[in-house]
């Protein structure tokens, strides 16, 4: 696809909406709290706004820079930055890819628990009906091939018309339902107990140094993981803004918009554990097990519960869609066919991986490899090998073999919106973000 064709967002607003709404999703409201849950609440808080801000903006930045500058998929991109550099770039597809094939699957999962609720049924015994609905074979999968349908029909229409139009719709919403849920659960007697624990860091538990690698690793991995990095998502979503766009306004008002509604679903989340008297370190199953206690346990629980499904289900559809627009993209360019054949395309193929993703919680149980089932393998090869690595390449490519001179002429869209703080961005692209990833890289190994 040439760059002349190439689709356009119909307005910056339109972007912010559909990149804070990839960065907003199952990272926040599924991930964030049973994360800083488990590795100390306060304190890993302060680890995560801290990577937010570095390397989390500069390494945006950079992305959405590259990709405006070649106006083509994440792979396409990098290579005309320079060539046989395009392994950068299919980091992130490849990343996307993993990501997307285990991510519709715990969408399927809340379309599920959103329809038990609307319809009034509730939850019986939750931490035995989760396990027993993931570890059916059947019906979880035709739950994720219900999550996939749905963002097949909006990335098929278009960047402008699909991805844009529901961003625009979803992500609103999202910010006003994360709010009435946070109202609701810090009204709760006892509430205060789990905005101690999420606020104030607490040292106590913290007994060695490896107690400390846990909790950066897993801050900056959160940061990676929600704001998309070395993912090829800004990538993509860059090359279809206007020249005239202002790449360090959207690179700061998407971390803002997506850090905001990790606390506030921290809010909505722990101070509830804490006012039912459950355990906050309840790992993965917190949503999906130790929340509906929670609901079944107030008046209106049942209402509630429903909104708080619908919440999390908008934050995965803006996020998945993003995923598969990656993929996607690199299909029409790189094949030069149409949109809906990319798009059906990519999402058979991470609908198949999805499928024994889904069930190695039940019939694929005893399948092992490294050690880890399907559904852990793609995480694990996702969050700790491909977005850490695209990210740290990402950072060379850009910081010494693009330059900071080219680069801050493209983020000033040809000197419109001077970058102010050159040298301190300069800093932190070349050396201390790329450092900073290789040390966790490592580590996560250990």
């Amino acid at each position: 696809m040439s760059s002349k064709k190439r689709e356009q967002w119909s307005s910056d607003f339109g972007f912010l909406m559909a990149a804070a709404g990839s960065a907003v999703g199952l990272g926040n409201l599924w991930k964030f709290p049973y994360v800083a849950g488990t590795y100390g609440g306060g304190i890993f808080l302060v680890f995560y706004l801290i990577f937010m801000a570095v390397p989390g903006i500069p390494i945006l930045l950079t992305e959405m820079a590259i990709g405006r500058n070649a106006r083509l998929n994440a792979v396409g991109s990098c290579s005309k930055i320079k060539k046989g550099w395009g392994f950068v770039g299919a980091f992130g597809v490849l990343g996307s890819f993993f990501v997307l094939s285990y991510y519709s699957v715990v969408g399927g999962w809340v379309m599920k628990y959103l329809a038990e609720y609307s319809l009034g049924r509730g939850i019986p015994s939750p931490e035995s009906y989760f396990t027993d609905f993931t570890s059916r074979s059947a019906e979880p999968i035709l739950w994720h091939i219900g999550f996939m349908l749905i963002c097949v029909i909006i990335v098929s229409v278009g960047v402008s018309a699909g991805i844009e139009r529901i961003s625009k719709l979803l992500l609103p919403l999202l910010l006003v339902l994360t709010i009435v849920v946070c109202i609701r659960s810090l009204t709760l007697d006892g509430a205060e107990k789990g905005v101690k624990f999420f606020l104030v860091p607490d040292l106590s538990g913290i007994n060695s140094l490896s107690d400390w690698g846990e909790i950066l690793l897993h801050a900056m991995g959160q940061v990676f993981f929600s704001l998309s990095l070395g993912m090829g998502t800004l990538i993509t979503y860059g090359s279809y803004l206007d020249r005239n766009a202002n790449l360090q306004r959207n690179a700061v008002a998407i971390p803002l918009i997506d850090a905001s509604v990790a606390i506030l679903s921290g809010f909505a989340v722990l101070p509830a554990v804490y006012a039912c008297g459950l355990d906050p370190t309840a790992g993965p199953g917190l949503v999906f097990q130790t929340l509906p206690a929670v609901f079944d346990s107030m008046a209106g629980g049942g209402i509630l519960a429903a909104l708080f499904f619908l919440l999390v289900l908008s934050a995965a559809v803006t996020s998945a869609i993003s995923l598969l627009e990656t993929v996607s993209a690199f299909l029409i360019d790189a094949l030069k066919i149409k949109r809906i054949s990319a798009v059906l395309l990519s999402a058979a193929a991470m609908a198949a991986v999805g499928c024994f993703a889904s069930l190695s919680f039940g019939a694929l149980s005893d399948v092992k490899i490294m050690g880890m089932g399907i559904f852990d393998l793609l995480t694990f090869a996702s969050d700790n090998i491909l977005m850490p690595l695209g990210g740290f390449f990402m950072c060379i490519l850009a910081g010494y073999i693009w330059g900071i001179p080219a680069m801050t002429e493209e983020i000033s869209s040809g000197g419109k919106y001077p970058l102010r703080l050159v040298r301190l961005f300069s800093v932190i692209l070349k050396y201390i973000a790329p450092a900073f990833i290789l040390v966790i890289f490592i580590a996560s190994f250990f």
